[in-house]
């Protein structure tokens, strides 16, 4: 029983320690973001790789996400004779949910884990002490940039992943099932809304974002430089984010829709 206590102890503290030290890298990070415009293609080549890098993965996915949501809304709606509002459906359940959530889930796979075995390698490697030997600060000049990065990059990409999810349901829905093409898109125009339904999942995709590149970037740099160490960084990192995603999406729900 005592171990057990001395065990339990034992992680909570190292678990708050180590939110301290992400707190504080998180500060740094952003405290070194107004360094990063004056060098403008340290942040496309991070866009590039963070962003562009991941838009096949999220195109791809978002193609079928959004057949299979258009075949089973099929299913659903002509039980109530409701087919016309498949639109409604499909565009809602991506807009709202599926778009963030699943856009941020691959970003994490793909982006996240990425980051954080370039910037462990980086330290395993000691590059980042040799910029710090050259009064180079690795923040600023590693970690920033890609920070940024993938706070903008995440938002585009949830976007594309919905439009392309909207396009996928109309490919089974009006090509494949026969509803109206005409009542797809229009129930769609009418029901979406800008503020309820596009501008609250913008703000899931950004705050997914945010929190997905925070926990990569991290990870990687309190990684403990050797190969196991940043191996073990990068699976924390899937973890970690996919865990603070879906818990994150259920705050954010509850409080844009809490009211409706």
């Amino acid at each position: 029983m005592v171990r057990f206590l001395q065990y339990l102890g034992g992680g909570t503290l190292t678990n708050f320690t180590k939110l301290g030290r992400g707190a504080r890298f998180l500060y740094l990070t952003m405290a070194g973001v107004g360094s990063v415009l004056p060098r403008f293609r340290l942040l496309l080549n991070q866009l590039y790789s963070v962003g562009v890098l991941s838009f096949l993965i999220i195109s791809i996915s978002g193609l079928f996400v959004g057949m299979v949501l258009g075949l089973q809304g099929y299913y659903i709606l002509s039980d109530f004779g409701a087919e016309e509002t498949l639109g409604v459906m499909v565009a809602a359940s991506l807009v709202r949910e599926l778009g963030p959530v699943v856009s941020g889930l691959l970003f994490a796979g793909r982006a996240g884990s990425a980051l954080t075995a370039e910037i462990g390698l980086m330290k395993a490697t000691e590059q980042l002490s040799g910029m710090e030997m050259m009064a180079v600060d690795p923040i600023k000049r590693i970690v920033s940039p890609r920070f940024l990065a993938g706070c903008l990059s995440m938002p585009l990409l949830a976007a594309l992943f919905s439009a392309i999810g909207i396009i996928g349901g109309e490919l089974v829905g009006v090509g494949l099932l026969g509803v109206d093409e005409g009542a797809y898109w229009a129930q769609m125009q009418a029901k979406i809304d800008f503020q309820d339904d596009i501008a609250n999942g913008f703000i899931k995709s950004l705050a997914f974002g945010f929190v997905a590149t925070w926990i990569a970037l991290f990870e990687g740099y309190d990684a403990v430089p050797t190969a196991e160490g940043v191996s073990r960084a990068t699976t924390r990192t899937v973890v970690n984010s996919a865990f603070s995603i879906l818990g994150l999406d259920f705050i954010l729900t509850a409080l844009m829709f809490g009211d409706d």
